[in-house]
């Protein structure tokens, strides 16, 4: 099965019939969408702030970040399930726009780069130079992320 015979037979799934059925079923999905990126991003924004020297103050990056976890977590499994809906619905459309794999490729260096080095400069013996620019660089990728998800309706 090639990649395109995949895309194909994945818009006939029951959840891409879903989502192509009911004209609420998309919005819905995307309005979920858009709450798991906001509780995913949200919260390492609130993070990235707090390791370049920006509010909560009374709180170790470490300490915030660990109170977060679980709302990043939630945010992501929620963003990544209803971003794989919303693909199925139209695979062999999506998978060729310019915007979508700009996405895609940002979106996994992202998530690669949130749970390695971003967790690293989270401790509290990092180094605040190093915590700094991991900080701006996280803030640069879901930035870009975002911007190109936006961008997929447009190309």
């Amino acid at each position: 099965m090639n990649k395109f015979n995949f895309f194909e037979w994945l818009t006939t799934t029951p959840w891409a019939n879903m989502m192509n059925g009911a004209e609420w079923v998309f919005p819905v999905v995307q309005s979920l969408h858009f709450i798991g990126f906001a509780l995913s991003i949200g919260t390492i924004v609130i993070v990235d702030l707090r390791l370049l020297g920006f509010g909560m103050k009374k709180q170790s990056a470490s300490d915030l970040a660990a109170d977060l976890r679980r709302w990043t977590l939630a945010g992501i499994c929620l963003m990544l399930v209803t971003g794989f809906l919303m693909f199925s619905a139209d695979a062999a459309i999506y998978h060729v726009n310019p915007s979508f794999r700009v996405k895609m490729t940002v979106l996994t260096i992202a998530l690669l780069f949130h749970f390695t080095i971003h967790r690293m400069v989270v401790r509290p013996n990092a180094s605040a130079a190093f915590a700094k620019i991991a900080a701006v660089v996280s803030l640069v990728l879901w930035i870009s992320v975002v911007g190109a998800g936006r961008f997929i309706a447009f190309t």
